[in-house]
């Protein structure tokens, strides 16, 4: 039976330390999106483009045009290709429903055979040049993970009437839910999985809690991901399963406009409890609603971005570093 060594070991690790557990689904946790990745991954609370469909699937309601989006990132100083492709569509009463298909492959690994070093010994092997690997893969192949998503969400809005001497506070209740199909492939094995996450985003108006109109609006969202068990099962022989980890992604936002420079500034804190917790920071500033700066902080590594809009065209863009090295990602939103 032939035995083979892959010479290249490939770890598609994340941006965030992992420190414990089990990895199947880490794929997933490199973030969708460049607006979030370029705000640290702070982006739960606020959630309000086509990738609220990792970040939290109830940010979907708040999007009332259609809207397709696409992202590709070099990852890993050109290791691996990373390439999403996303479709929003709005439905009536505040309903919007989401496709997304995320794909991170891995090209081109070399292999060389080891079967003509079978029978010798460990001392051969040291000593005669014969043995030794001569450098040359006899083959290649590419390892390969896809997900598909379909996410579908409601907005619920309720004036809370706190008595005769208030006014009535006005909160919007959103809710989503996302399923996914996870596939991947390393050379001729295939494993796949199903997940399920939930999310939940509750925004209000601080001017009229505070009755001061100058303030902005309070953002809080919670995203429950893979809440149900999600397993990838192997076609080996040994059926072999990995477990994806239940993570929660816990944000609150703030979002104040400043009319006197035409401008809206939004700061974002999220938390994720899986692998110990992490702690993202993020801040965005959009001038006009024509174009944004932003930034971010999360577990020793920055991130920054900008965005340029355009007649409903949106170009995206994201410097985001990490322990193997700095990742460029380029996002287009169109909105029709």
């Amino acid at each position: 039976m032939k035995k083979y060594i892959i010479t290249v070991l490939i770890g598609i690790i994340c941006c965030i330390p992992l420190v414990a557990g089990r990895y199947a689904g880490d794929f997933m946790m490199i973030g969708a999106g460049v607006r979030a990745l370029g705000m640290g991954g702070a982006f739960v609370a606020l959630a309000d483009d086509g990738s609220a469909m990792y970040w939290n699937s109830a940010g979907l309601s708040h999007i009332r045009n259609s809207e397709v989006s696409a992202m590709h990132a070099f990852l890993y100083k050109g290791l691996a290709s990373y390439d999403l492709v996303t479709y929003i569509q709005p439905l009536p009463n505040q309903v919007s429903i989401g496709f997304n298909i995320t794909r991170l492959s891995v090209s081109d690994i070399p292999v060389f055979s080891e079967e003509y070093l079978v029978g010798t010994n460990v001392d051969q092997r040291i000593n005669n040049s014969i043995y030794h690997l001569p450098g040359i893969p006899d083959s290649k192949f590419d390892a390969r993970d896809d997900l598909y998503q379909f996410s579908f969400a409601k907005n619920i809005h309720y004036d809370a009437n706190m008595g005769w001497l208030f006014f009535e506070v006005p909160f919007d209740f959103s809710f989503g839910g996302t399923i996914k199909l996870i596939k991947r492939s390393i050379w001729d094995s295939m494993g796949n999985g199903t997940g399920l996450d939930f999310g939940f985003k509750a925004k209000t108006d601080l001017a009229v809690i505070f009755d001061q109109e100058q303030f902005g609006d309070l953002h809080f969202g919670v995203n429950f991901q893979d809440i149900a068990g999600t397993d990838i099962a192997w076609n080996t022989v040994s059926d072999m399963k990995d477990e994806v980890l239940f993570n929660t992604k816990l944000g609150v936002a703030l979002v104040q406009p400043i009319p006197p420079l035409k401008s809206t500034v939004s700061l974002a804190y999220d938390y994720d409890y899986v692998y110990n917790g992490t702690k993202h920071y993020g801040i965005d500033w959009n001038y006009n609603d024509k174009g944004n700066l932003r930034a971010g902080y999360y577990d020793k590594n920055y991130s920054c971005g900008a965005t340029v809009k355009l007649y409903g065209v949106m170009l995206d863009y994201a410097l985001i570093t990490n322990p193997i090295g700095l990742t460029n990602r380029l996002g287009l939103r169109i909105q029709f």
